[in-house]
């Protein structure tokens, strides 16, 4: 049988369950859940991704919680298992997402839907986008600085648009110091807009580091969120590599 009382405590799958049609049945989503925008608000908030509110899970009495490895804590996670069917989604590469979303689309008889969805993300971006050659630093944090390395969703997702991970040699989240950054020598850094707000003034503090690198601002749910927002990865990908400016790269 299918669920009826649905508690997303991922914000991309929250999205991805609503574009799947069951808004409906979604009683509970967590206050970092901002897509769609306009259809969010009418949800119960259950806290952040990582600072849970049982108390209100339990009060919506749900029969189906949608939840990720690396989002949410696993003390948490295993203290709702004890009452409720918990589906845990664990993700690093493209080929998982498209996976994690036909599975979940099956959980919310959704199975078809899921599936069109699936290869409709797939046919738009595998294969990959063609090398270029470029070596990339992915910032997510400031205070002290933190880089995507291997083994992360979003080093996935810079192959996948065709750049090198300048930290492939490290994983998961490292702290970097400027002088890693000098040392690692990349040819673009991205300032990732989540989950630290990078805005232009850090854009000029990192020229400072890097000052042969282009410095951009990128969009952080396009590289992170592993739901139905990965429809808008191609054309993302493409303007994005259509801003690399070659010559700052080669003259800086």
């Amino acid at each position: 049988m299918n669920p009826k009382r649905i508690i997303s405590l991922v914000p991309s799958q929250t999205e991805l369950l609503f574009d799947l049609g069951v808004e409906d049945e979604l009683v509970g989503i967590t206050k970092f859940c901002i897509h769609p925008a306009d259809r969010v608000k009418n949800k119960a908030a259950v806290g952040g991704t990582k600072t849970l509110h049982i108390g209100q899970i339990q009060a919506l009495k749900p029969d189906f919680i949608l939840a990720n490895k690396e989002e949410n804590t696993r003390e948490q996670i295993e203290a709702l298992q004890r009452y409720y069917p918990v589906h845990v989604t664990d993700m690093t590469t493209l080929p998982d997402a498209l996976a994690m979303i036909r599975e979940v689309g099956a959980l919310v008889g959704r199975a078809t839907e899921a599936a069109i969805l699936a290869q409709q993300i797939e046919t738009r971006l595998l294969p990959p986008f063609p090398p270029l050659s470029l070596t990339v630093a992915y910032l997510i944090w400031r205070k002290p600085y933190m880089v995507a390395a291997n083994d992360t969703f979003i080093h996935s997702m810079l192959e996948v648009a065709g750049f090198t991970n300048a930290f492939s040699n490290q994983t998961r989240y490292p702290e970097v110091t400027p002088d890693d950054l000098q040392q690692a020598q990349p040819d673009l850094i991205f300032l990732s807009s989540e989950p630290y707000p990078f805005m232009q003034k850090h854009v000029r503090e990192l020229q400072e580091i890097c000052p042969a690198a282009q410095v951009l601002l990128i969009d952080g749910e396009v590289f992170s969120w592993y739901g139905s927002r990965l429809l808008r990865a191609s054309d993302y990908f493409r303007n994005l590599r259509n801003e690399i400016n070659y010559d700052q790269i080669t003259n800086g």
